[in-house]
């Protein structure tokens, strides 16, 4: 688990990658050192939760083979009760579902853990912490949506920063083991914000894989979020 005296995550989303090649995507940020991606994000949509389709279990099983980066599985779906543990079970490290898809995401989260992975909450940029600020010790990874879920390639919400700069204040306070995670519009000019509300993890799509050299991206992306984060204090 993360916490400020740890080097900023970077989170690559094969959302923006090639699908018809993403063994060697994976693999183009599988590097060394700050170039090491330390997850690679992948958005599940079911068009039901959100408006776009996209790719599902079998995928995310055959990507599991491909790569030893572990996998952080954002479920972007209708009833992550009875969809979010088989993802657990395929290996996926940590399996993140919408706080808005379900009434009990205490339950998921236990089912998910005992699955084997770790548990994720997410929240839409519109919605609400204070619900779930009691129930945060039973998850791993808090998510910040900073655009609407559905597609890549949105502009970043900068409303979002408040959230995480409170959710930040509320770990510490609290004394909590929880990864603050930011997904949407996640670049060069955004990250340094970001780092300084307190994010551990950033998820970013056409900033590493748009990107002539995606582990050189990782590693910048990474240097940005540090530098940020040190002269934040």
């Amino acid at each position: 688990m993360c916490d400020s005296g740890s080097a900023p995550m970077i989170a690559p989303s094969i959302l923006s990658a090639d699908f018809a090649n993403l063994g060697a995507e994976a693999e183009a940020v599988a590097g060394s050192g700050t170039n090491r991606a330390d997850w690679l994000h992948v958005d599940v949509m079911d068009a039901h939760f959100v408006p776009n389709l996209t790719l599902g279990l079998p995928v995310v099983e055959s990507l599991l083979k491909a790569t030893d980066i572990p996998l952080d599985c954002h479920l972007m779906i209708e009833d992550p009760g009875r969809w979010a543990p088989p993802y657990a079970e395929a290996g996926a490290y940590n399996v993140t579902f919408h706080a808005e898809a379900t009434d009990d995401p205490v339950a998921v989260a236990r089912d998910v853990r005992a699955a084997g992975a770790k548990a994720g909450l997410s929240i839409k940029p519109g919605t609400p912490l204070e619900p779930y600020l009691q129930i945060l010790r039973d998850f791993d990874t808090l998510l910040i949506m900073s655009v609407e879920p559905g597609f890549g390639g949105q502009q970043f919400i900068p409303e979002v920063l408040a959230k995480a700069r409170a959710i930040r204040k509320f770990i510490d306070s609290e004394d909590l083991r929880l990864l603050v995670e930011i997904d949407g519009g996640i670049n060069a000019d955004t990250i340094e914000q970001a780092a300084e509300a307190g994010i551990d993890c950033f998820v970013a799509g056409s900033a590493v894989y748009g990107a002539a050299d995606p582990g050189a991206a990782v590693g910048a992306l990474r240097a940005q979020a540090a530098a940020a984060r040190a002269s934040a204090g």
